[in-house]
């Protein structure tokens, strides 16, 4: 059974950092897109972060940018998200997805999250003012 578990979220002040995690079973992950989406309260899922098979390119929406790092371990079938200078803004519920499509097709932002397969339950992260 494939499962992607988040990890990470919590309670933070405003300018504070906070590291995600996505660890993977029961499938592995690393010949695919994998990307975090992030859902804030009242608004639509969206893609936020999206790296390739290899870890070797990375895209980010502008929101992010220069703040949040997407990385990936294949060995240990994990995926991560360094977030830095948190802001209210920033408070959501956090997604890891993956693509089993192999490649690289479409994994940039802002690719759609009907492209991704399969899907964690979410961390929650609150970030305080």
């Amino acid at each position: 059974q494939v499962q992607l578990m988040e990890s990470g979220g919590g309670s933070v002040p405003a300018g504070g950092p906070l590291r995600l995690a996505c660890k993977v079973s029961g499938y592995s992950y690393s010949s695919n897109c994998m990307a975090w989406f992030r859902q804030a309260p009242g608004k639509d899922r969206e893609g936020i972060a999206y790296i390739y098979t290899f870890g070797d390119y990375d895209t980010y929406a502008d929101s992010v940018k220069g703040r949040f790092i997407i990385s990936r371990d294949n060995a240990r079938n994990a995926l991560y998200l360094s977030m830095m200078n948190l802001q209210p803004e920033d408070t959501g519920m956090y997604f890891c997805a993956a693509r089993r499509q192999p490649g690289n097709s479409g994994c940039a932002y802002p690719s759609d999250q009907s492209l991704f397969d399969d899907w964690g339950q979410g961390t929650q992260v609150t970030v305080s003012s």
